[in-house]
């Protein structure tokens, strides 16, 4: 049977209604910001910036406040490649999620989904890029034509998303407005990678783009052009000039609420509104609200005390919960609010075994479920959450909140419990019974069970929640060290095999619906601390890595396969639940707490920033479905 969804965009989905259209011809509701260009004639009026049929977020419905233009908003990042925040904040997205997570479209009119095999796209007739030109089929035909199908833009064949089964899709062009990709097998990967914080790139502004494609360059400008940005091909300067997720270039048009208008490199980026945004409120007012964003750089190790001496008057990253009694006394000096979002990662804190550890027997330990079991059952939870967490997280297995439709108790409760007696009898029955004079449990080759957990030392929490594991571990005979190595080379550290065991956030994504790819609970990318290689191997088609060799973890793989390949969502959810209760049971990471919180900044002034909500990168992405381009500045 073939399912056929439609989908419209916008909570209205239509054209401005009469009493918006009314009102945007009785009053000026242009932005001050946008004055002096509109007296210069460098951009038209409202009408003709807006599509034909816009986006309208009914702020009301929704659970807004309506606002008004205008204002600065300053945050602090810790390097000037942090400046894609604002890709992910700005959250404009074909098809993305609304706070429910459901899919809804953005910058499309509207889109259908047969069989999840066929999608046809419906862009929305006078949408333009942040520069004023025509937002159109040919952006993704030249996407598709001289980026993707370019052997030397895109030597891999394309992103995994768009061959899920090995195959790039059909591409069609029905009309200017209307585009189709089509599988001869379901891929319900495809809305979810559109909808993320770093979204499948599928389009891009093919006017301004032409002029860096050898394609369409003489070789003369082109090699002009590569000197001025310093590169040595033609291939790297395409790659620079169109990078959207990392909006170094300013000339790059977009279609995100705010625009950057600083070349790196710079102590300070600034972004400013995008005259020709697709969505409005039900007043017929352009969004954003908020006219500009200043972006300072500054060291990671102190964003937290910069916000809370008054410096930022919206921060969500670089803080975390450790920093939240320091912000909170901020509020008796500046006018700023601090909120708690409760974090979506399956813990805030997880101990990731590297089963690819190039020591043999560390390795044949690591990937016995009972060694795994008895490191998680040994430790004291309780104890980390009122110390570390003030009582206020949930002791749980590495797994999905109760937030998502997946959940069931099982999966949290798995091997947490704190059960030292149990611990130890696993560990003697792998026969690590003798001991030294300290107590110490001894391997086989009679080696100290010595185990060195690394850590990016991002985070004063990490190091505080070691030392009681420290403990923990010590009780069964256990010592562990701990290692802090840097983060550019914390992946190159466990590809080697040389990280035994690191400490990082649980899985990403602890807030999925049966619609979104499990791939997190199988070996599929080389970030995956605790299989990096094997990850590498799914990630690379077999070309690098080493395929996984331990059943579990081939299971997993096999049952993302079967996800992949059907169209039934009771079939997705039955996947999802077997790939849970398999990596719960295995502990394949080992979590420790999560429903974390996560402090918020923002200035007293700022409306429509949600008290409390759900916070991650993914599917999430930080602020962004909860709309930052709806926030506004009271008195702005």
């Amino acid at each position: 049977m073939v399912t056929r969804r439609t989908f419209l965009g916008g909570l209205l989905g239509a054209a401005v209604g009469p009493a918006a259209a009314r009102d945007m011809g009785d009053r000026d509701i242009e932005p001050e910001f946008l004055r002096d260009l509109l007296t210069a004639d460098r951009i038209p009026p409202m009408p003709e910036r807006l599509p034909k049929h816009p986006r309208i977020i009914n702020m009301k419905e929704a659970g807004l406040t309506p606002g008004v233009y205008g204002g600065s908003v300053r945050t602090i990042i810790g390097a000037a490649r942090d400046i894609r925040y604002m890709t992910v904040y700005g959250y404009s997205r074909l098809v993305g999620y609304d706070k429910h997570l459901r899919f809804q479209a953005d910058i499309l009119g509207g889109y259908t989904s047969e069989n999840d095999s066929i999608f046809t796209f419906h862009l929305r007739q006078g949408h333009k890029w942040s520069d004023g030109h025509a937002f159109t089929a040919d952006d993704f035909r030249y996407w598709w034509e001289d980026v993707i199908s370019n052997k030397s833009l895109t030597p891999g064949g394309g992103a995994l998303e768009l061959r899920p089964h090995g195959v790039l899709p059909q591409f069609e062009v029905l009309d200017e407005f209307t585009v189709r990709y089509s599988w001869d097998k379901p891929n319900p990967n495809f809305l979810p990678a559109l909808a993320g914080p770093l979204p499948l790139v599928i389009f891009g502004p093919a006017h301004y783009l032409k002029q860096f494609h050898k394609k369409y360059q003489d070789d003369f400008r082109l090699s002009a052009l590569m000197r001025e940005n310093r590169v040595k091909k033609w291939v790297d300067l395409h790659i620079k000039m169109s990078r959207a997720s990392r909006p170094e270039n300013p000339e790059l048009p977009t279609l995100d609420p705010w625009r950057n208008t600083t070349a790196p490199p710079a102590d300070q980026f600034v972004f400013v509104r995008n005259p020709f945004f697709h969505r409005v409120d039900e007043n017929g007012m352009q969004l954003p609200y908020i006219d500009r964003f200043i972006l300072n750089v500054s060291s990671s190790s102190i964003i937290a005390a910069k916000a809370g001496a008054g410096e930022s008057d919206l921060q969500a990253t670089g803080i975390d919960f450790n920093d939240y009694t320091f912000l909170k006394e901020a509020e008796k000096r500046f006018p700023v609010k601090v909120n708690l979002w409760k974090q979506a990662r399956g813990s805030r804190i997880a101990l990731l075994p590297n089963l690819n550890c190039a020591d043999e027997t560390w390795r044949k330990l690591f990937r016995d479920v009972r060694f795994r079991r008895a490191l998680s059952l040994s430790i004291d939870r309780h104890e980390i959450n009122m110390v570390a967490f003030y009582g206020l997280g949930k002791p749980s297995a590495d797994t999905v909140l109760q937030d998502s439709p997946l959940y069931k108790q099982e999966y949290a409760d798995a091997f947490i419990q704190f059960d030292p007696d149990e611990a130890n009898r696993l560990l003697d029955e792998l026969g690590l019974k003798a001991r030294d004079g300290e107590g110490f449990r001894l391997l086989p080759d009679g080696r100290r069970a010595e185990i060195t957990v690394e850590t990016a030392g991002e985070s004063t929490l990490d190091t505080d929640v070691l030392e009681l594991v420290h403990d923990h571990w010590k009780n069964i005979g256990l010592a562990l060290y701990t290692r802090t190595s840097q983060r550019d080379v914390f992946q190159s550290r466990a590809m080697s095999g040389t990280i035994m065991m690191s400490t990082w956030f649980g899985i990403e994504n602890g807030v999925p619906t049966a619609d979104m790819a499990p791939s997190q609970l199988a070996p599929t990318v080389d970030d995956q601390l605790q299989w990096p290689i094997w990850g590498m191997y799914y990630l690379s088609a077999g070309q690098e890595g080493s395929a996984p060799d331990l059943p579990e973890a081939v299971e997993l793989v096999d049952l993302l396969k079967q996800w992949g390949a059907t169209a039934d969502f009771r079939k997705r959810e039955a996947i999802w639940h077997k790939m849970l209760s398999i990596y719960t049971q295995q502990v394949f990471s080992i979590g420790l707490i999560n429903g974390a919180l996560q402090p918020i900044l923002r200035s007293a002034k700022m409306q429509n920033v949600p008290e409390r909500a759900l916070y991650g990168f993914d599917p999430t992405s930080y602020l962004g479905i909860y709309m930052p381009d709806a926030f506004w500045l009271k008195e702005a």
